[in-house]
């Protein structure tokens, strides 16, 4: 049998086991996705907070110090998502009365050239999906029930990730030291050095998508101000949300900016929105990413994009989310242990005095002067 043949089998029957235990691993967090999910929340959580637990707890105690700390994130997070919902119920009148007359704005404009839609195209069309609702209303209620029931399931998903954050920022590097310490001796050195590269990626990763989403969300916001775009501080915060799926984020978010402005202030304005969505896709890709996360994510863009589509083919939004941090932590993982491999090879190979006897310049055959 040829080499060439050999050596192909053996790399491919290697393959396919380690592409088993992957199906594997992957099909059990499938089946515990909330579990999964619920402790990714909380390993975030935990990136974000405790260095201000830390700093919290030179003046208190620590146990008082993660307690002030969640009460107030959770606070903050209340507080920042009533005044979204002040912001949208005091321009509630308001905005029926733009977006009924950009509506009409918008189908006299289609009526003209180069569209020439039909007059009343768009009043048939709202007619027809008000038929629609009416005749489905069963399933619609069913599936609004289906999505309390959802609510529930993500509102568990919350709980338990805030549970597992108390005591990751308690005391989450003693139960590291724990898990570490129930190893076999061999593996204890390589698991510290893979749990060290992975902790200091994800939370270099969960700061630099903080202070890029901030930055997007403060800048699209202004400039919805300037505009005098309604709702621009909700569409700021979705601008926020959506900068945590990389590429695709930001330009969505913005596209529904660019709807609102549509409707509200016209086609002119809807345009400088759109190209709002360029510069600040160019300012985030060629500024915040190189600048802000180079230092912890070192992944070509071209791997950033395809991690993205393949995580939101496997699991959606989710997927999108989670798939760039997990790429980011398996890269920097691989990267350690090769450099620890390295380090011990580099040490075996160097010369000791105990085996060469010459390093001090005199051994058993020389004797010193």
């Amino acid at each position: 049998m040829p080499l060439a043949l050999r050596t192909a089998a053996a790399y491919a029957w290697r393959t396919l086991v380690v592409g088993a235990v992957v199906y594997a691993a992957f099909s059990v967090l499938g089946r515990f996705h909330e579990v999964a999910v619920a402790v990714f929340l909380g390993l975030v959580v935990t990136a974000l907070l405790r260095p201000a637990a830390d700093l919290l707890a030179r003046v208190m105690p620590r146990p008082l110090a993660v307690a002030v700390t969640l009460l107030g994130s959770i606070v903050l997070v209340l507080g920042v998502l009533s005044l979204v919902g002040e912001a949208v119920a005091g321009e509630r009148a308001g905005l029926e009365r733009q977006f009924s007359e950009g509506l009409a704005r918008i189908e006299r404009w289609l009526e003209k050239p180069p569209f020439r839609l039909n007059p009343g195209a768009l009043s048939d069309l709202q007619v027809r999906i008000g038929q629609y609702l009416s005749s489905h209303r069963s399933t619609l209620v069913s599936t609004a029930l289906s999505g309390v029931g959802r609510l529930v399931e993500v509102m568990t998903v919350f709980a338990l990730a805030l549970f597992c954050s108390v005591f990751f920022i308690h005391s989450g590097d003693r139960q590291w030291a724990w898990l570490c310490e129930q190893l076999p001796a061999t593996a204890r050195e390589r698991t510290e050095i893979a749990g060290r590269a992975a902790w200091r990626t994800f939370t270099g990763y969960t700061h630099g998508i903080v202070v890029v989403a901030t930055t997007n969300s403060v800048l699209v916001g202004l400039a919805l101000l300037g505009l005098g775009v309604p709702l621009a501080f909700p569409l700021a915060l979705l601008e926020f949300i959506a900068a945590f799926i990389p590429l695709i984020g930001s330009p969505i978010a913005l596209a529904v900016a660019a709807v609102v402005a549509l409707a509200s202030k016209g086609p002119i304005v809807a345009v400088v929105v759109i190209a709002l969505i360029v510069v600040i896709g160019q300012i985030e890709g060629h500024v915040l990413h190189p600048i802000v996360m180079s230092w912890a994510v070192r992944l070509h863009p071209v791997v950033v994009a395809l991690s993205v589509i393949g995580g939101a083919i496997a699991a959606g939004v989710l997927g999108a989310v989670v798939i760039v941090p997990l790429v980011s932590v398996v890269w920097s993982v691989h990267q350690a242990l090769q450099r620890a491999r390295r380090s011990t090879q580099a040490r075996k190979a160097t010369p000791t005095r105990s085996a060469t006897g010459m390093l001090g310049g005199r051994g058993p055959d020389r004797p010193g002067v």
